[in-house]
């Protein structure tokens, strides 16, 4: 397929990609969903309103004159489905709809370095899981040792927590330090103060469409239906308060701080092609979280630091995707099972993504071995443990096929220093 937009080799967003978002228009401020192609934004509730979506669903909502993507989630696959193959035929280099009308064109196509992009979901709920059998083996074995690893309910259930949805922020979102209680003497009173072991979380999550109702679930086989698109997740991680505070109920302040999201939700119909089988499991689950067919998907994970002397950031982990253990069919069933309610815009993220070998690991927790050893970064910067104030992370992913990318773009955050 060819556009008559311009799409820079390599770039992240060609016409197999279109994800959504939501953005600023520089000229007079609305904000409004669009899909990014090459390096621009087509915005489609001006296309919404020059009447070139035919779909019944589209006559009664307005789903793109809108600051979040959550009425265009609610309305279901098929409609997703319509409006994706509408827009992929409007920015073809042979459909002249919009291509030979200069006034509209001028109008719906913006530049991606003149808008702002913002949060792209009104996110009602978070919850975060921890589904990479190598992290979760790495994390186990510096604290429990090797025969104690894994708990026994790992293999059995996708492990999980509710996590903060008010302090979930878009890529570009300064992230500052947090304070909170840490006990780095076992045999002295806890203190109080900024964390000294904060930790990015390389993840990626999804957001959820139509969803279920209070009481009722969501069939395995049911989840892709709910399954909006994908974006990379930065979870955020302040060791040292986590370590101390998680014992009986798990994560609270060492994790509600930040969560860094990039802002281009990628739809999973742009990310069929790189469909793949994921890890055997250890045994077979329970039935409701049984699945046939290929749940995973190839596409490769980056991050990097970059401090305060460094012209450019610097690559300290490569994973990918299809490593989890557990799939993102298998994490909607099992958190709906209860009859836990999603809704329109909740955002469910993979945990931190490890690979099987020491550069794939997707935390510094694990790169560094709990600070043993420390990464030497290039020329001046020195080499870190965990982030000091002023490092800035950056996370990137994509899909690789023959001829183009199907990428997220960028996820950033820049540490300042606790007040």
């Amino acid at each position: 397929m060819e556009t008559f937009v311009n799409v820079p080799e390599g770039s992240h967003f060609p016409l197999q990609n279109l994800p959504y978002g939501v953005f600023e228009r520089p000229d007079d401020g609305e904000r409004h969903v669009g899909v990014a192609i090459g390096d621009s934004v087509l915005d489609l509730a001006v296309l919404h309103e020059r009447g070139l979506f035919e779909h019944d669903a589209l006559r009664d909502e307005r789903p793109f004159d809108r600051p979040s993507l959550n009425a265009f989630m609610s309305l279901g696959r098929p409609v997703w489905q319509a409006v994706r193959e509408r827009v992929t035929r409007l920015l073809r280099a042979d459909e002249p709809a919009l291509r030979n009308d200069e006034a509209l064109r001028n109008h719906a196509l913006l530049a991606r370095d003149d808008v702002t992009m913002l949060l792209p979901a009104e996110i009602g709920d978070y919850t975060d899981f921890y589904s990479s059998k190598e992290h979760a083996t790495n994390v186990g074995t510096m604290f429990r040792g090797e025969e104690n690893a894994l708990k026994p309910n790992w293999t059995w259930l996708p492990v999980g927590y509710h996590g903060r949805a008010s302090s979930v922020v878009a890529s570009g979102t300064d992230v500052r330090r947090p304070c909170g209680q840490q006990r780095p003497d076992d045999n002295a009173p806890p203190v109080f103060g900024p964390t000294k072991l904060l930790d990015f979380e390389l993840e990626m999550g999804f957001f959820t469409g139509p969803g279920n109702a209070l009481g009722e679930s969501i069939a395995v086989e049911d989840a892709e239906e709910h399954i909006f698109g994908m974006v990379i997740v930065n979870d955020w991680s302040a060791r040292d308060i986590q370590g101390w505070e998680y014992v009986p109920l798990g994560p609270f302040l060492g994790k509600s701080f930040a969560t860094t999201v990039s802002p281009w939700v990628v739809p999973m119909a742009a990310l069929e092609p790189f469909r793949t089988g994921g890890p055997e499991p250890d045994h077979e689950p329970l039935e409701y979280l049984k699945e046939s067919g290929s749940h995973a998907f190839d596409i490769h994970l980056e991050t990097a630091i970059q401090t305060e002397v460094m012209n450019a950031p610097h690559t300290v982990c490569r994973s990918n995707f299809r490593y989890l253990y557990w799939s993102m069919e298998q994490q909607l069933a099992h958190h709906t099972v209860n009859g836990c309610n999603v809704r329109p815009g909740d955002l469910l993220a993979s945990g931190t993504i490890s690979g099987p070998t020491p550069d794939s690991y997707g935390s510094l927790l694990e790169l560094t071995w709990r600070g043993a050893e420390p990464l030497d970064l290039p020329g001046d910067a020195g080499e870190r443990t965990f982030l000091e104030d002023g490092d800035r992370v950056v996370m990137t992913a994509w899909a690789e096929g023959d001829d183009h990318r199907v990428g997220f773009g960028e996820a950033t955050g820049r540490v300042l220093p606790a007040r």
